[in-house]
């Protein structure tokens, strides 16, 4: 139980007190009401004694009295009503609620800390006026008059007469047989005559006189001179007096006198008036004779009222007539003619009746009764000595209860000794004498057991038990078991549940002083019942205040009763108490995994607090239920979410212009949030097809966007003059989880900004969200004149400066994720920020009929039907930023960074680029050459210059170097829609047609970026509005498979601005290649230094190319139309084909082999040599675009390509000494610069229509001998898996040349006669001369030795090389300059016929600068084969 201000011994006292009826009459009556107080609340805050009483018992013992309290009440005639009682009891606990500021009492069990109401004022103020409001009875005699007094003002004419008057009065109430109420405790009660003086009119001699005549005719002791109103009405308004009325008297009218007390008023609720009855009957009729004082009960209901209406219910709506009452009657003075002067005199008074009149008359009453019980008896001892034989001797087994018969109508009359033994018990215990008291009732308790008279029995074993305990100390322990017999006796046997109730009202405090928490509960527990639930209710909650207030605190049990405590409070009518009942069970099942338990907890909470109007309560309660993973049935969710839409209906319409409410449904992940900035794409027209760039449906790739990072700083850097800005920040036109929200992003004037919502509806059933919008706060500012404007937080206003899309219906269904894009139109410049949305949240009718409500009454909103519930509100978009985790203060704390990507600044016009493809294919052959047209238009205000394209691809596509214009305007220009610009060949000679190029022209000059490439706009610039066609090549990629290709598209305004430099415009193209031809080039050093022109140095080119497409394509067969090669100092003298067919045709997987000769240029230049070999009748010019074009970047990404693997391979391995000057001359004498375009056309048929496709294929030779391919090769590498675990030592050994490399150093050639005839019978010795020819390859002086002697003579070796002898000097010396040729001459002796190899000569070299000799081998790639015939 909770806890209270008393002790239990002190309630126990104070609940069974001496009663004092009082009779007044209206003269006197009118004297108190002055003061607003009738006679019996005048004395009432005095009637506790403060001094110690003593009184002799018996045995003349003396026994003393402390803290004695009486009670004086009016006299009523009629019993109360038990409906009237139920609602006294009602009102007293609805009035009595918990004091706001009142501090918690804070408890702590295990994981929970519990704020509980400490005290229980309404139990306590039940209990008391439950207590007070018991009807006296039969069976016991505590709530029987002691004595009377009679009052009188001395203003009467004949006080004396009216004191008989009112003493007749009281005998014909106690002993004539039209009343029987109220009871009196003996026949002669003791009246007590009180003169009532008001000293403000005076007469104060009269009022001593007439005293006077009243004692001597009653006696010193039984009457008294009370003086009151000292002082007028007209007393000054300083001073102020203290009012100990007000703790007795309840503001409230329904409380304004306690039961069996007068009071000035009690409201009586009628169905059929509203008007109040005056209890103390003043100016109503009297009856058979008898002054009206005493007309009705307090508690009577009024006669014209239904008999039945307060029976089987708790609680009756007061009607407003009570309002009124509390309004009127809340400020009422009490005492206002009193002085402390008059305190005293009636504090005096009452102590003078009590020691004089009450004590001394109970006390001969007690020797009275205890004489004649001893005599009827026919003891010779005193009850005293009696009952001690009694209980010292054998013990008679006391029946149970279930054992007696139901003889609870038993009446025993009044004279009955088991009835006066009890009436001496009761006296004894209103003095406090508890021990004869107990003595009394066990004896009394015997009595009626054996005669079976059940309530009496029941009566004496309550009182026993009470006596029992309160006797002082403790000689025996408390007897709990008379107090369960008492309470089973009461309501099984009796049908008695009110003195039920009073049992366990008493033992559960004593219970309770005794820490027995255990039992005290299960005691409240048993008397609930179905018949009463604020008496239910009232005892469930002790119970678990019971629970809580254990050694070990039983948290979840107090929180259960709570919550059943709070379910009969709401029966009950007590809708304030339920509420707080169900409030403090919630913070135990909060939290803890209970979820059904907390969402039915929510629920009532919420409809209790709507019924009382705690709206904003009502809404959280309800708000909680919908934002928890409800586990309920999706009927069960509806009609939670129809409870919380009516309840947020009603509080938006107390305040209609108030800021809009939160709503918590649906979820909003606010991390999910994005932000797009620009138009939405717009869709493919036909052969026209827009640039991708970018859009919300494309899902983020953290890759792609370094990529795109990567490419627009590369157009930065080419905008700046090549130099990279150090403060480069990327556009960013999608913002999300994932980018870079630390900046405020830029938005554009007149651009749509649109954010995408993540919501997700959790309940099973479904939300209907209508006129969804963004809410957002715009501070306009002019970027150019420094002004700034006024912030204003607007929702629907101001769409002069910012439009807003409104989507009028947005369904989710049940358990829905579900995104919603909104858009936000800016139409000046400044700062935005986008604070929530906001919404008419809403549910969809069923078929059924939902709440009663006929679907046919329902509103039809666009294609979803709504029940009409729906209210407005919004939710705040409010995203954490990344955790801080870069200083050490960051890392040591939690901290997070902003996040702005709802916080745009909204820039100046910008222009606005738009770029489509004009028949882009989406699949090509490998090195297939196609032409396009890109269409470039400015939809936006302002002009775009400096337009720029860049791309990791720059080999897949051109817009033509400045030759560009002379290739034909349309494909259908040209002979066969060829792309190439072709000239037709007149001669049939395969001799080639050179021409040059500059590489500078096609934008893969010295010192720029090739990635980065201009678009050759006219004027370069694109006004608003306007549009400009291009042509564009593509050449597919060499590897077959899917491409995606990324084309960033940069631009600038002529303005410039000082938020937004430049924009870019994204496209991804998706190309997917199939195999084509595959080509392999080798180079070799000819055997002829010169050949038949003259022209100097030549070599053979052997080029393979082979068919390798498959026949899905479609694709008949190849024609080699072209050859070509480009190089700064080669170039491609002609074609040496044995084969008469010029027209080269590949059929599938064959196979063609090419030989071409090359010769150097004449004068190395700047410029690269183009040499055209043609194989058909039309010559394509490669040196202009786009043969030239994609040739160049080819060689680019090639180049690329060599560097990023040299730079892994150095990475990996050991760092490599870098040759020196020696070496390097050495190694650049077998390096060719010669690249060899293959140009070809393929037939393909398609839709029976033969299409004719062209491409080109690159190969770049680099290295004599080493054969080279046109698509790039897969590194191998053995040790890709191992791990270097030592540093690799750095040798300083010196990089060597390989074989090949020397052997490149000096050319030897031997010229002589392949037959020469020797008449050997005429000279038996054959001399041929043969020339050496030696030629310097490299840049630098060579010291040359030719050593003609063998190098073997193993037989083998003669065999092969046949027996000759060079005649002369067996070895030279000489050397030789940059790039010269030099000739000695030689002779070789043959002694007989044969063929014989002349190349046998050794020829070592060095550099002239250098020690070490190397030795060329020979680069005779056929044998130097002489025959020698005889004539």
């Amino acid at each position: 139980m909770a806890q209270r201000v008393q002790s239990a011994q002190e309630f126990l006292q104070d609940s069974f007190v001496p009663l004092v009826a009082a009779l007044c009459s209206e003269e006197a009556e009118k004297v108190t009401r002055k003061n607003n107080l009738g006679f019996c609340e005048l004395i009432k805050p005095f009637c506790r004694l403060t001094s110690e009483v003593h009184m002799r018992d018996p045995n003349n013992q003396l026994h003393i009295i402390k803290n004695l309290k009486i009670a004086v009440n009016n006299i009523i005639t009629q019993p109360p009503q038990q409906g009237a009682i139920r609602k006294l009891l009602n009102d007293v606990v609805t009035v009595s609620q918990p004091a706001e500021g009142l501090v918690a009492n804070v408890i702590t069990a295990g994981d929970y800390d519990l704020n509980i109401s400490a005290t229980t004022p309404w139990f306590e103020a039940y209990r008391e006026s439950f207590l007070q409001s018991m009807p006296s009875s039969d069976h016991e005699f505590l709530n029987h008059y002691v004595a009377c007094m009679l009052v009188v003002s001395s203003s009467e004419p004949e006080p004396v007469e009216q004191f008989l008057k009112l003493s007749q009065e009281q005998h014909q109430i106690q002993h004539s047989n039209e009343y029987s109420y109220p009871k009196w405790f003996i026949p002669n009660t003791l009246k007590y005559y009180v003169l009532l003086h008001d000293v403000s009119l005076g007469e104060e001699q009269r009022a001593d006189s007439i005293y006077e005549e009243m004692k001597q005719r009653y006696g010193t002791q039984g009457c008294y001179l009370l003086k009151i109103n000292s002082r007028g009405s007209n007393r000054g308004a300083d001073e102020q007096i203290p009012d100990p009325w007000s703790q007795y008297l309840q503001k409230n009218t329904i409380q304004t006198q306690e039961p069996f007390e007068d009071g000035p008023y009690t409201v009586i609720s009628n169905k059929n008036s509203d008007h109040f009855i005056p209890l103390d009957g003043l100016g109503n009729d009297s009856k058979d004779g008898l002054s009206n004082n005493f007309k009705s009960h307090p508690l009577q209901l009024d006669h014209t009222s239904e008999s039945g209406c307060f029976d089987g219910t708790d609680y009756v709506k007061p009607n407003s007539s009570m309002h009124e009452s509390k309004k009127s009657n809340t400020w009422t003075p009490h005492g206002t003619c009193l002085t402390l002067t008059d305190h005293d005199r009636i504090r005096q008074f009452i102590q003078e009746f009590t020691f004089r009149g009450l004590l001394p008359h109970i006390e001969k009453t007690i020797r009275q009764l205890n004489d004649q019980l001893i005599s009827r008896k026919g003891l010779s001892r005193s009850l005293f000595s009696a009952t001690k034989k009694w209980f010292s001797g054998s013990k008679v087994p006391e029946k149970s209860v279930n054992e007696l018969k139901s003889t609870s109508g038993l009446l025993y009359p009044p004279e009955a000794p088991e009835l006066q033994i009890r009436k001496m018990a009761d006296l004894c215990f209103l003095v406090q004498h508890y021990e004869l008291a107990y003595n009394c009732y066990h004896t009394a308790k015997k009595d009626f057991l054996n005669d079976q008279a059940m309530l009496y029995a029941a009566g004496a074993l309550e009182m026993a038990a009470v006596s029992a305990f309160l006797q002082p100390g403790a000689p025996r322990p408390y007897p709990a078991h008379y107090m369960d017999t008492a309470i089973q006796t009461y309501r099984d046997i009796c049908k008695n549940m009110m003195l039920a109730e009073r049992c366990v009202l008493l033992s559960a405090e004593v219970l309770k002083s005794q820490s027995k928490y255990s039992e005290a509960a299960a005691l409240l527990i048993r008397l609930t019942s179905e018949d009463s639930d604020l008496r239910s209710a009232l005892l469930l909650e002790q119970a678990a205040h019971c629970f809580i207030n254990m050694k070990s605190p039983m948290v979840r049990k107090f929180a259960f009763h709570m919550i059943l405590a709070g379910h009969r409070y709401s029966k009950a009518g007590q809708k304030k108490h339920a509420l707080r009942c169900y409030c403090q069970a919630m913070q135990v099942y909060k939290g803890k995994g209970w979820s059904l338990a907390e969402d039915h907890i929510n629920f009532t909470i919420g409809r209790q607090s709507f019924t009382l109007r705690q709206l904003d309560n009502a809404v959280s309660a309800f708000r909680h239920i919908l934002i928890n993973d409800s586990k309920q049935s999706a009927a069960q969710q509806g009609a939670f979410l129809r409870e919380y839409l009516y309840v947020y209906r009603n509080v938006s319409q107390l305040s209609p212009d108030g800021p809009l409410p939160q709503l918590p449904l649906p979820y909003i992940n606010s991390s999910a949030t994005r932000v797009f900035f620009g138009h939405d794409r717009r869709p493919s027209e036909g052969e026209k097809q827009a640039a991708t760039h970018i859009s919300l449906d494309q899902e983020y790739d953290s890759e792609f966007s370094y990529q795109w990072k990567e490419l627009e700083e590369q157009a930065v850097a080419a905008a700046n003059k090549g130099t990279a800005l150090s403060n480069f920040q990327p556009t960013q036109y999608c913002l999300n989880k994932y980018s870079d929200n630390s900046r405020f992003p830029l938005g554009v004037v007149e651009e749509p900004i649109t954010v995408e919502v993540a919501f997700r509806n959790p309940l099973k059933v479904p939300l209907l969200l209508t006129d969804l919008s963004l809410l957002w706060k715009f501070q306009p500012k002019d970027y150019n004149s420094k002004n700034n404007g006024e912030t204003k937080e607007v929702e629907t206003s101001g769409k002069d400066m910012i439009g807003a899309e409104v989507i009028s219906e947005f369904l989710m269904n049940s358990e829905e994720t579900k995104m919603a894009r909104l858009k936000l139109f800016p139409h000046q410049t400044g700062e935005l920020h986008i604070l929530g949305v906001v919404y008419n949240l809403g549910t969809i009718q069923s078929t059924s009929v939902l709440d009663g409500v006929d679907p046919s009454v329902v509103l039809q909103t666009g294609k979803f039907i709504s029940n009409g519930m729906s209210v407005r509100g919004r939710q705040d978009l409010e995203i954490q930023g990344p955790r801080l985790n870069s200083t050490k203060e960051e890392k040591t704390s939690i901290k997070y960074g902003p996040d702005r990507r709802l916080d745009p600044i909204i820039t100046e016009e910008m222009p606005l680029l738009e770029v489509f493809f004009i028949n882009f294919p989406t699949g090509l052959l490998c090195g297939e050459i196609r032409k396009t047209y890109v269409e470039f238009m400015n939809v936006g205000k302002c002009p775009l210059t400096g337009v720029k394209v860049v791309s990791k691809r720059p080999e897949f596509f051109t817009f033509g170097g400045s030759s560009a214009i002379l290739t034909p305007l349309s494909p259908s220009a040209s002979e066969h829609c060829s792309a190439y610009k072709t000239v037709v060949k007149h001669s049939t000679s395969l001799y080639s047609l050179t021409s040059s190029a500059d590489s500078s022209d096609f934008g893969v000059g010295t010192g720029c970026q090739p990635e980065v490439i201009d678009v050759p706009l006219p004027d370069s610039v694109l006004l608003p509005g306007a549009s400009v066609q291009l042509p564009m090549w593509l050449r597919g990629p060499d590897e077959e498979g899917v491409h995606e290709i990324n084309f960033l598209f940069y631009y600038e305004s002529i303005r410039k601005h000082s938020k937004m430099c430049h924009r870019v415009l994204r496209h991804t193209a998706v190309i997917c290649t199939s195999r084509s031809l595959t080509v392999r080039a080798t180079v070799y050093r000819s055997n002829a230094l010169e050949d038949e022109k003259g022209d100097g140095d030549n070599m053979l080119v052997f080029v393979d190319v082979e068919n390798i497409n498959t026949s899905e394509a479609g694709v008949k067969e190849f024609h080699i139309v072209q050859v070509s090669s480009n190089s700064k100092n080669w170039k491609l003298q002609e074609s040496i084909n044995l084969s008469e067919d010029k027209d080269i045709k590949l059929a599938n997987r064959e196979k063609g082999k090419l030989c071409l000769k090359a010769v150097r240029c004449k004068h190395s230049v700047e410029n690269y040599t183009f040499a055209d070999i043609v194989f058909g009748s039309e010559q394509i010019i490669s040196s202009t675009s786009p043969c030239a074009d994609f040739f160049f970047r080819s060689l680019y990404s090639d180049l690329k390509r060599t560097r990023s693997q040299q730079s892994v391979h150095t990475s990996q391995g050991a760092a490599k000494p870098s040759p020196d000057n020696a070496v390097r001359l050495i190694q650049k004498c077998s390096e060719v610069d010669l690249n060899i375009i293959v140009l070809w056309k393929a037939y393909v048929v398609e839709d029976n229509k033969q299409l004719i496709l062209e491409g080109q294929h690159h190969v770049v030779l680099h290295t004599v001998g080493k054969e080279a391919f046109s698509f790039p090769q897969k590194q191998e590498s053995s040790e890709i898996g191992l791990f270097n675990f030592f540093r690799p030592e750095n040798t300083s050994v010196p990089a060597r040349p390989s074989l090949d490399q020397f052997s490149s150093l000096i050319k030897t050639s031997l010229h002589y006669p392949e037959t020469y005839n020797h008449p050997f019978h005429q000279k038996s010795l054959c001399i041929v001369p043969v020339t050496l020819l030696l030629s310097n390859c490299s840049q630098a002086d060579v010291d040359v030795i030719i050593d003609l002697r063998h190098k073997t003579t193993s037989p083998e070796t003669l065999e092969i090389h046949g027996s000759f002898t060079w005649l002369g000097q067996t070895q030279y010396k000489l050397q030789l300059k940059s790039q010269e040729v030099s000739s000695l001459q030689l002779k070789a002796c043959f002694v007989h016929t044969g063929v014989y190899n002349l190349g046998t000569p050794r020829v070592f070299a060095k550099l002239s600068d250098q020690v070490t000799l190397f030795e060329t081998s020979q680069q005779n790639s056929m044998p130097a084969l002489i025959i020698i015939g005889n004539v």
